[in-house]
């Protein structure tokens, strides 16, 4: 029997905390860890009771979710964060990325979606919703720079291609359908990719390929 997913949900919304917990408990292969009403709470319990994933509110009473997410980060570095919010502000996204945060969805996002994410983090990719994924790209636009056209021209004719993939904000299965080839050979080009461009996941890949690395 494969490993199921554990994930542990932080939302001070009940009737989201609810839905997000009925969404997982519905879908074989995941379970529900806890779930936490305040960042708080979170910080304080999530450290004796570590899941796989963690799907994280922003806006929570004294403590924020980015806050609380760069807290856990430091105490838990295996968990891998997904904010979950109704937010499309370009400055959480990016503070919310920068606490370490891998993924960032918006709670409209379907129930489908939103296990396909979930699975796609878990794996090591770093799913943002389309609308996200755009935000963050159009951010990178508006900056100044060149790319790094010697660490680019190392890449394959085909990691480039799957980095174009990355960068729009595509999950790994989805990258995988369209250019006819496995899940495991993606994530094998991913490594490779983020290898040669000296990142480690794809939020530091999105600043090397619009020329923004420091």
């Amino acid at each position: 029997m494969s490993k199921q997913i554990a994930v542990s949900i932080v939302e001070d919304n009940h009737f989201i905390r609810i839905a997000f917990e009925q969404i997982l408990l519905n879908t074989e292969g995941y379970k529900v860890l806890a779930l936490y009403g305040s960042g708080e709470e979170a910080v304080e319990k999530i450290p004796a009771n570590v899941p796989d994933i963690v799907l994280m509110d922003i806006n929570m009473g004294k403590m924020s979710g980015i806050e609380a997410v760069r807290y856990l980060k430091q105490k838990c570095p295996s968990i891998r964060f997904m904010m979950c919010t109704v937010h499309e502000d370009d400055e959480k996204i990016f503070d919310a990325l920068a606490a370490g945060a891998s993924g960032y969805i918006l709670k409209k996002i379907k129930p489908d979606e939103l296990v396909a994410a979930i699975q796609d983090l878990y794996d090591g990719g770093a799913p943002m919703t389309s609308q996200i994924a755009s935000r963050v790209v159009a951010s990178f636009n508006r900056k100044e720079g060149v790319r790094d056209l010697e660490l680019m021209e190392s890449l394959s004719a085909r990691e480039y291609e799957i980095l174009e993939l990355l960068v729009k904000g595509r999950l790994y299965k989805e990258i995988a359908v369209a250019l006819g080839i496995s899940g495991e050979t993606v994530r094998k080009h991913v490594y490779n990719i983020y290898k040669k461009l000296h990142v480690n996941n794809r939020v530091e890949a999105y600043n090397k390929f619009y020329g923004n690395a420091q």
